[in-house]
């Protein structure tokens, strides 16, 4: 059996995978995915401030009501750059979650609902 962890880990590479396919089928250039990627990293720069504002405001563009609601809208009849936004931040999102980067805790910015950033060893 999985431990939980690698589980969510798994989860995110879906999510990525998911958010490649569903640029794929935006039929932008890939450049845009590119110069998109990382967007919502910028939500890190609250934590200039202090940690709870930084968790705050990472944890807002870093959850999965943004990517869903862009791809709902896309669905009812938004326009293509839409599929490409919304599957481009899913991307993002399931990237991170890979690497262990997931919503965070008003603590520290390593404090996330993935466990310490740096501690993964399958559990």
């Amino acid at each position: 059996m999985l431990a939980p962890i690698t589980l969510q880990r798994l989860e995110g590479l879906v999510l990525l995978v998911a958010g490649l396919v569903g640029f794929a089928e935006s039929g932008l250039s890939w450049w845009w995915f590119a110069g998109l990627l990382l967007v919502p990293d910028i939500s890190m720069a609250g934590y200039l401030l202090r940690p709870s504002t930084g968790a705050l405001i990472y944890n807002a563009g870093h959850n999965l009501l943004g990517p869903a609601l862009l791809l709902a809208w896309f669905w009812i009849g938004a326009p293509t750059f839409v599929l490409a936004f919304g599957s481009t931040w899913l991307a993002h999102i399931g990237m991170d979650r890979v690497f262990g980067y997931g919503l965070k805790f008003a603590d520290s910015f390593n404090h996330t609902h993935l466990g310490e950033i740096g501690r993964f060893r399958g559990r």
